[in-house]
């Protein structure tokens, strides 16, 4: 009988540059390009994010900054600017190359029982940026992971990126019980924020924050010297009347997000319909989540926090408790809205946060199409 694939290594990274809300409220508040009514949008939407700081790649985006040739923020004038989308995409080479190996780096370094001659595949995530040879080949490169690691890059696909990226390294160590998986998510949303009066741009403005996380998996039996997550199963649901309320382009001043107000009341109808297919391959967790106390069943809920509001929603259908729903709130509270890296937050936090051997763990994420992507996982010790 083959082993299981376990996420056995978690680690994550912010970049130093901390946003507090309240003053990137006042900056986007006080564009001059604003009416009324923009910044009525402006202050509801940050302060209602649930969100108290945020951490950037951009340093000139601080308050404390001294820039003498800006590029995102002119902090004398206290102007955003407009940068190129290509101008955005060059920073996001520069940063996310290094935060990428910085992030392999450090969980190969966590690992005791692991070492860089031992992946054999290497899995990267982002929405935010990209450029070829992409993150796959400079962490290879830089870590001296055997070229012939099998890379492969998910790209563009938005939140829930990683849910997908951690089923497919499941996937590779079905298929052989030696692998050893290296996945890593960076993403550095806040290249693309920008002034407008456009309700879906603003929230995003309001949400959207840098990070970066990796974890290894892997079936082989080895030690570890921390918890680890038994990755029992995953499932794949589209909310198709979301698919213009949840959307990912490309504009010729950065990246451009749609994120409208519907988004909540979406997932909130279409939850129940989109875990069920998960939760009926267990007879026990079956019968719970027909019954409404799945909850009672499931200790830990890893819950992508897109925005307080889905959270909120999310712990109505699903009849979650505060503490459910405690560490995708605090992850969202002092880091945002990471994208696809911000699920490994809440696993982390988890971990790290009285979860027990035994322990069972839902995790999910939602974006664009709407997609919601969920697993099952089990608490190792």
């Amino acid at each position: 009988m083959s082993r299981p694939a376990v996420l056995r290594s978690l680690q994550t990274i912010v970049p130093p540059t901390v946003l507090r809300q309240d003053e990137v409220r006042d900056v986007f508040g006080s564009q001059p390009d604003l009416g009324r009514l923009a910044k009525r949008i402006v202050s509801a939407s940050f302060n209602g994010s649930g969100i108290d700081t945020r951490h950037t790649v951009i340093e000139e985006l601080s308050l404390d900054s001294e820039t003498s040739d800006p590029v995102f923020f002119d902090r004398r004038s206290g102007a955003l600017l407009s940068p190129s989308t290509k101008t955005r995409n060059e920073v996001f080479i520069r940063d996310a190359s290094r935060l990428f190996v910085d992030a392999a780096r450090t969980v190969i370094d966590a690992d005791p029982e692991i070492t860089a001659s031992d992946i054999t595949h290497v899995i990267t995530v982002s929405c935010t940026g990209s450029f070829a040879p992409g993150p796959d080949y400079a962490i290879v490169r830089a870590l001296g992971i055997p070229d012939s690691a099998q890379r492969y890059h998910f790209g563009f696909m938005g939140c829930y990126a990683s849910m997908p990226a951690l089923r497919a390294a499941s996937q590779f160590c079905a298929a052989d019980q030696e692998a050893v998986v290296l996945v890593v998510s960076v993403e550095l949303c806040t290249l693309h924020l920008r002034s407008s009066e456009d309700p879906d741009t603003i929230v995003a403005s309001s949400l959207f924050a840098d990070g970066a996380a990796a974890a290894i998996v892997t079936a082989r039996d080895l030690p570890r010297s921390g918890p680890g997550l038994r990755l029992d199963g995953f499932h794949t649901a589209i909310a198709p009347e979301g698919e213009k309320d949840m959307a990912w382009t490309i504009g010729d001043h950065g990246f451009e997000m749609i994120l409208s107000t519907a988004v909540p009341q979406i997932i909130g109808e279409t939850i129940i319909g989109a875990l069920r297919p998960l939760y009926a391959r267990e007879d026990d967790l079956s019968a719970a989540f027909d019954a409404g106390i799945v909850g009672e069943q499931v200790a830990h809920w890893a819950i992508h926090p897109g925005g307080r509001s889905i959270l909120d929603r999310v712990q109505d259908r699903l009849h979650l408790s505060d503490a459910q729903l405690h560490p995708a709130r605090e992850v969202l509270r002092e880091n945002g809205n990471m994208s696809s890296a911000t699920v490994f937050f809440v696993l982390q936090h988890i971990l790290q946060h009285g979860a027990e051997p035994g322990d069972r763990v839902a995790a999910m994420a939602f974006g664009p199409g709407l997609t919601a992507e969920s697993a099952l996982l089990t608490v190792e010790a």
